[in-house]
């Protein structure tokens, strides 16, 4: 569906590949990856999530996604949750603290949580810890929370620190509490991770429209243009012809202030590499305004999470 068809009609393999995307284009724009995972299942505890079932090795650590990323023009990384053990939160802003490419982490923290303020409070003095992630993984259900007060206290405080809320993964029904959060909290600032990656059925897509119709009037509900590759019945379609259609509606939909680039490289093993993800979105803004392609790999995740920049080969809004 093309953008000017939402906006009128809807009324109606290993994944550290190296190398350099086809015929780099924009190869002057630096890329922060919003959407990375650290782990390692090599520890005692070991880890319990450790990428795809294609991934191999066990262990995604910033020296690893630096030498993948740097190649293609990746200059700094904000790291998402990729365990729900509280005491994981440490171990990976720890991993983010030792490598200046990582400029934030996303943790994992329930709202509701009676020791939420507690969590949030001890955490929230680390500058590189950007929000939290929320929504339907690790069994968490946060659209059975939503009559839930505590929930709404804890998101509220969130808000107040000025830090930012993660969703996955999607579902109609998430994409419509995101809704009513940001009727309740319009400062929180909500990104929807993985968007690309939702296929609508017959049943849900009337209101999957209907949602999406909504969400394109909130200034705080931005999108990750992340897992557009994916495999559909088991199949993956590459090349961005395959695409092309899906993305210019979520355009559409959000606009060019409020789409993010997020490889989640990890995830995506077995299903594309990091030089194909890359090579796609690359591709895809070559066709779009300069300004544009600036705010969707770097400008636009530096005015959501508010990450500051760590090395002198990093951009900065200031």
């Amino acid at each position: 569906m093309l953008r000017r068809d939402f906006l009128t009609g809807l009324a109606a393999s290993a994944v550290w590949t190296t190398g350099t995307a086809a015929a780099t284009p924009l190869a002057d724009i630096p890329v922060i990856d919003s959407h990375i995972h650290l782990f390692d299942a090599t520890r005692p505890q070991g880890a319990p999530y450790t990428g795809s079932r294609d991934y191999q090795g066990g262990i995604s650590s910033p020296a690893l996604y630096r030498a993948a990323g740097r190649p293609l023009g990746i200059v700094g990384a904000v790291v998402i949750e990729a365990s729900s053990w509280i005491e994981d939160n440490l171990w990976a802003l720890e991993q983010v603290q030792s490598d200046t490419m990582m400029l934030g982490f996303v943790g994992d923290f329930k709202p509701e949580d009676p020791a939420f303020p507690q969590y949030l409070a001890r955490y929230q003095k680390n500058k590189l810890f950007r929000g939290i992630r929320y929504g339907n993984n690790w069994r968490y259900d946060l659209v059975g929370q939503m009559a839930n007060p505590a929930l709404f206290d804890g998101l509220k405080l969130l808000s107040q620190a000025d830090l930012s809320l993660d969703t996955a993964n999607p579902r109609v029904d998430l994409l419509q509490a995101m809704v009513t959060i940001n009727d309740r909290l319009p400062d929180l600032r909500i990104v929807l991770d993985h968007l690309p990656f939702f296929e609508p059925t017959p049943q849900n897509q009337a209101d999957y429209n209907a949602v999406l119709r909504d969400i394109h009037s909130r200034p705080n509900i931005y999108v990750k243009l992340s897992e557009i590759y994916h495999r559909v019945n088991g199949i993956v379609m590459m090349g961005l012809a395959a695409h092309r259609d899906r993305m210019d509606m979520l355009m559409g939909v959000f606009g060019e202030d409020r789409v993010i680039f997020g490889s989640d490289a990890q995830q995506e093993a077995g299903v594309a590499t990091l030089p194909e993800i890359v090579g796609l979105v690359r591709e895809y803004f070559s066709t779009q305004p300069h300004t544009v392609a600036e705010k969707f790999f770097w400008k636009n995740s530096a005015v959501f999470y508010k990450w500051v920049r760590r090395a002198s080969d990093q951009p900065s809004l200031v």
